[in-house]
């Protein structure tokens, strides 16, 4: 696969897979959010994309679903869905579970994992990758200390104030999809203002990303040295009304063909009332 088509990919993926927590106090508030993003290249679009999510008490869960549209559908028609759930553990989201499915024609990729801890304990990918001699070998260490895709874009930032500010950038997440090992590291390159045409208006923080590949992939690839070699992938964070996440506004992906871009039309959050407890229920009944 070339350099190029890989990048158009990225952003036609993350439809599915970004379609893959704290305040000072205890879980990091309550919030939920509906995103609709759409996916293009040098101006056209290839795809549309929802992605909803709910934080609540010391839970979240987060789903998403997109598809190819325009000439793209014409000649590589596809679809997927991503499901993620897990808790807010000392303000900071922790995978329990995530699964994936995207259709392209005839092909159907699935994956599912269960994390506890951040250690992957069960996962299928299918179909499995053809085994090839120059593939860097997935090791059960690179199967722990890990975030899924979904939950990868679930950002806390720590402390008071507003949470869109440069140190929102300062992280590298540690992924694992279910073949691949890798790390997104993270930076502050500049503040920005967006305006969806739906819900949130205002400021963003604008983080560069490098790709550092890890395990699963195969170094000499052109598509793996492109993205390696990328200094220009960018990531805009918005918050997530009633908590202290941030999550992606607009990625953007620099390609021969011009720049891709997954970014949200409609960017809906809203803070929501925490679950009642039995001591407030009680307290209510009685």
């Amino acid at each position: 696969m070339s350099a190029r088509l890989t990048a158009v990919g990225v952003v036609c993926v993350s439809v599915a897979a970004i379609l893959a927590a704290s305040d000072s106090s205890r879980a990091g508030g309550q919030g939920k959010l509906e995103v609709h993003y759409t996916a293009s290249l040098a101006g056209i679009q290839l795809g549309t994309g929802v992605w909803t999510v709910d934080v609540i008490d010391d839970q979240y869960a987060a789903a998403a679903t997109g598809k190819t549209t325009g000439l793209l559908q014409v000649f590589a028609g596809g679809q997927g869905s991503a499901d993620g759930r897990g808790t807010v553990n000392g303000g900071k989201p922790v995978s329990s579970s995530y699964a994936a499915t995207i259709t392209s024609g005839k092909r159907r990729d699935d994956v599912r994992m269960l994390v506890s801890a951040g250690t992957v304990k069960d996962y299928s990918a299918f179909p499995p990758w053809p085994p090839t001699p120059d593939r860097v070998p997935v090791t059960d260490a690179h199967r722990r200390g890990i975030i899924d895709p979904m939950t990868a874009w679930l950002m806390p930032v720590p402390g008071n104030g507003d949470p869109v500010r440069p140190d929102a950038c300062q992280r590298t997440l540690a992924i694992f999809d279910g073949r691949a090992r890798y790390d997104l590291a993270l930076s502050f390159k500049r503040m920005d203002q967006v305006k969806s045409e739906r819900g949130y208006a205002g400021p963003v923080v604008v983080c560069m990303v490098r790709y550092v590949p890890i395990s699963g992939h195969r170094p000499n690839r052109p598509a793996v040295k492109y993205l390696m070699e990328q200094r220009d992938i960018e990531v805009a964070l918005a918050p997530l009304a009633g908590t202290r996440i941030v999550v992606p506004y607009r990625i953007s992906v620099p390609t021969a063909l011009g720049m891709a871009v997954l970014e949200a039309t409609h960017f809906i959050a809203a803070a929501q009332a925490a679950r009642p407890t039995p001591e407030t229920t009680s307290a209510r009944t009685f």
